[in-house]
């Protein structure tokens, strides 16, 4: 590592590596310590070193980083712990997942011998024509699921399985794969056998999520069967999809907009004083938040001074950096808004601060009018990142709005080309119609003075045109018939207002 540099080059290269990648994550001692998507940081210059300071809920670290330098796309930092002259290695990488591409081979290979086993027990007199777990990007296959396809006569069963050794959202996410498996087996086999069937295998105890979305798929076209696998007894359970499953989700209450922004009324024109364009929204009873085109970089809590009286407090930083606003720090805060101003919406657009959170960017331009997404919507009405919470999952609706008639709405945003968007908004329109059928939008002070009407919501995904997954719509074709969705294509110059280029919808 280079010796020479300065505390002043350490901090922006930590700031700059963080800043594209706001999902990586602090590995010490061969510990992973942080996850920047729900931890913060500050990386301050003094004197000799750059004090580095990262915390979360569970805990909080300082260091003095010496030297920094990215290394095989990983940032590798000198650091000592306070009272220690030996320096030690931190790491701040772009994944959680630190394993060679030779270890998940050879993981996935053991997991498809695994699964082609238990397959065999559970559908006897049946053959296995073929299992892989090889990519076919053409056909949107990753090298992650295994894809395998039984056969007895002109009868064909398709199979995907996901292994206890892939990450939950990947798990989660099998269902895609396992509705373009079925409709892939079926255009290229429909000559000569019936393909009427899919059994989704997933890890036994993290099924929760593939259950739920696979209940809501058209069980009038497919046979979807879902089975939670246990791969050291290698025994299978089918579960139940057929009937409504209790979800053990919970809403959040809803809060006064407008009584919380009243409430933060010297923080609102102190931010504003400084950047008239900042967008203020309360995120809670107790925080404001200030976006430039909805890039959060300060946010205003109520919190409790030295003396235990409540005084408001502004921190500030390009998430997840963090610094606390005083007389001290606003020069940084001061700067920190120019740089946004010139570059969020400047030319360069490899810049990160115009690449980070575009969802959140496309999230306060539709705000503005939601029905140019679809007529029916009552513009005035909208909840922006409703949280609901289920099995430990803390899901966030990107907007939650109603028709004008009282028909509940979940739209789902994606500003870049996403695979996963129609499972995804299909488990968060899931959870909204069962919080609407039990009457919990009303108890939780959602849509004051509204009367909702009793039928199931609608989704609505939109996304960029030329950027929606060429296999989004054969996914939607696969939805429940008694779910109402709209596929919305914008244009690409979104940032510049919406206007939908394309709509489909169920016919």
């Amino acid at each position: 590592m280079g010796a020479a540099q300065t505390p002043e080059e350490i901090a922006t290269l930590v700031s700059q590596y963080i800043s594209e990648n706001p999902g990586a994550v602090v590995v010490e001692d061969g510990q992973m310590l942080f996850d920047f998507s729900a931890a913060r940081y500050t990386a301050v210059p003094e004197r000799d070193r750059c004090l580095l300071q990262i915390w979360s809920e569970e805990r909080n670290v300082v260091r003095r980083a010496t030297s920094a330098e990215i290394k095989n796309g990983i940032l590798k930092l000198s650091v000592a712990r306070f009272g220690q002259s030996k320096p030690s290695r931190m790491e701040i990488c772009t994944s959680s997942d630190r394993r060679s591409p030779s270890a998940l081979k050879a993981m996935r290979s053991a997991y498809r011998r695994t699964l082609e086993r238990a397959v065999a027990r559970i559908f006897p007199g049946w053959t296995l024509e073929r299992m892989t777990i090889s990519a076919d990007l053409e056909h949107s296959f990753g090298a992650v699921c295994a894809r395998g396809l039984l056969r007895r006569g002109q009868e064909r069963i398709a199979i995907v399985g996901c292994g206890q050794g892939e990450s939950q959202s990947t798990i989660d996410n099998s269902v895609a794969v396992a509705v373009l498996w079925i409709d892939y087996c079926r255009e290229h086999l429909a000559a000569k056998s019936n393909v009427g069937s899919v059994a989704l295998f997933v890890p036994d105890g993290r099924a929760g999520t593939a259950q739920l979305r696979a209940s809501h798929l058209n069980r009038e076209a497919v046979q979807w069967r879902v089975f939670a696998l246990d791969e050291h007894t290698e025994q299978a359970e089918e579960l139940d999809l057929a009937t409504e499953l209790n979800l053990s989700t919970r809403l959040v209450q809803c809060f006064n907009r407008e009584q919380t922004l009243e409430r933060f009324v010297k923080s609102v024109e102190r931010m504003r004083t400084l950047c008239p364009q900042a967008e203020a929204a309360a995120t809670s009873s107790s925080t404001v938040g200030f976006c430039f085109h909805g890039l959060e970089f300060a946010r205003a809590t109520m919190e409790p001074d030295r003396h235990f009286r409540m005084a408001e407090r502004i921190v500030f930083g390009a998430a997840p950096a963090e610094y606390e606003l005083n007389d001290d720090t606003e020069p940084l805060l001061v700067k920190l808004i120019e740089r946004l101003m010139l570059k969020r919406v400047g030319r360069d657009h490899t810049h990160p601060f115009y690449r980070l959170q575009p969802e959140r960017w496309l999230q306060s331009v539709v705000e503005r009018d939601v029905t140019l997404l679809d007529s029916r919507l009552d513009g005035t009405l909208v909840y922006p990142q409703v949280p609901a919470f289920a099995a430990g999952d803390r899901a966030v609706i990107d907007l939650l709005g109603i028709t004008r008639d009282g028909r509940l709405a979940v739209i789902e945003l994606k500003a870049a080309e996403d695979f996963h968007l129609p499972v995804q908004g299909l488990d968060y329109w899931a959870r909204v119609r069962w919080h609407h059928r039990r009457g919990d939008f009303q108890k939780f002070g959602y849509f004051p003075g509204r009367i909702l009407s009793e039928r199931d919501p609608i989704l609505i995904l939109a996304a960029p045109s030329l950027h929606v997954h060429p296999s989004t719509t054969t996914m939607l074709r696969y939805f429940s018939p008694e779910l109402e969705w709209r596929l919305v294509g914008l244009d690409e110059r979104w940032r510049d207002g919406i206007r939908a280029v394309f709509s489909k919808q169920r016919e």
